[in-house]
């Protein structure tokens, strides 16, 4: 909200009459998102309060400026919280931990901007799957951010990326292009990491029905710092392969994606060759959105992760029930299982699995309020 004095509008507005005044906007909006959770891990049976299980808790600012010729100026800034709490989510150094970036859009050029981003690869396979890349609740989340001894110099596709720059093409024909690079960047949390340079490219079709998309990203090599571990680890450059395919049938919506994570081989005698950290990966999922009615949705999962030369794979399934009471509220439900075989330790996104080997079983009843 703007407020003018008195003794400035005349001036204000003579300026305004003599010039062409561009027309911008900016519009806050958010996510208020909390959920009971039941949890068997390994036989440990807990009950919790957390945040996000459907859309992540978050606010934001969004805005543009017609500058003219069909150009804007456009920004977005973006920061998650967990409502049970009040505190600041995943990185709580971070206050725009979803979002910053500014630049400019074109209605037949497409866009650029510089910031904290999503990956092309993020964008690629968010209409593959059935519970929308949820950062707390989606399998597929839970598989991309599994930590096993034999991953553990792998990188993995983390959704966004900081200093980066990104390109985004107009809808030609139903085709898209994504384009983006992020320069090195430097974490505290959840552990003090250093990543390298990113180059990612994606690329999605949408049309009649059927959505396909490909992407490739490469993470240059880094380090990151971890408790127990003699000395820094040697983050291994990484390369990311992605798929993800979509049908519409009626009221249901086939889903696939499949992505393949590959590290370059660590060097002798460094901490991730003497750990074995450095295997690469595989990650499956199969499933279908059902618009049941108007306000009610089914989701339905299954995830398989699997990790090459080592006996350390999980599959898994899950459900889901949207029910819409207003264009802004519903309620929801989620229920999940995994079976961890052989060293895998995959569970939910925020819960800590210290045993390989073990089942993970989880029940949900939630709230997402959007404003």
């Amino acid at each position: 909200m703007r407020f003018i004095s008195k003794g400035i509008c005349g001036a204000t507005l003579a300026v305004m009459a003599g010039s062409a005044a561009a027309q911008s906007s900016v519009t806050l909006y958010g996510v208020a998102d909390v959920f009971l959770q039941y949890l068997d891990n390994g036989g440990k049976h807990s009950y919790s309060e957390r945040s996000g299980g459907n859309a992540g808790s978050m606010f934001g600012l969004k805005g543009s400026e017609d500058l003219g010729n069909s150009l804007k100026a456009v920004f977005n800034v973006e920061a998650g919280y967990n409502i049970n709490n009040g505190g600041l989510f995943a990185d709580t150094t971070a206050l725009f931990y979803r979002q910053a970036w500014v630049g400019l859009t074109h209605d037949k050029y497409g866009s650029l901007t510089f910031g904290r981003q999503y990956q092309p690869t993020f964008w690629v396979v968010y209409p593959s799957d059935p519970f929308r890349g949820n950062e707390i609740l989606s399998p597929l989340s839970a598989g991309v951010l599994a930590v096993d001894r034999n991953t553990l110099a792998a990188q993995y596709a983390t959704g966004r990326t900081s200093n980066s720059i990104l390109y985004k093409s107009p809808n030609l024909a139903g085709f898209q292009l994504y384009a983006l690079y992020g320069f090195s960047a430097t974490t505290t949390q959840p552990v003090p990491e250093t990543s390298g340079n990113t180059l990612d490219l994606g690329l999605s079709y949408s049309a009649y029905g059927l959505y396909a998309g490909i992407a490739y990203q490469y993470q240059h090599p880094g380090t990151a710092t971890i408790a127990g571990l003699p000395a820094a680890l040697n983050l291994l450059g990484t390369e990311h392969f992605t798929s993800a395919l979509g049908y519409r049938i009626g009221i249901v919506n086939l889903q696939f994606n499949y992505a393949y994570n590959r590290p370059h081989d660590a060097a002798p005698h460094s901490l991730a060759a003497l750990l074995g950290a450095g295997k690469s990966s595989s990650l499956m999922e199969f499933g279908a959105t059902i618009q049941a009615t108007p306000a009610d949705t089914i989701e339905v999962a299954a995830v398989e992760r699997n990790v090459r030369g080592a006996h350390d794979n999980t599959p898994g399934v899950q459900v889901g029930y949207d029910h819409n009471i207003s264009k802004r509220t519903a309620f929801y439900m989620r229920a999940g299982y995994l079976k961890n075989n052989g060293s895998a330790t995959m569970s939910w996104p925020g819960v800590s699995v210290t045993e390989g080997g073990t089942k993970q079983v989880l029940a949900v009843l939630g709230m997402t309020h959007r404003f």
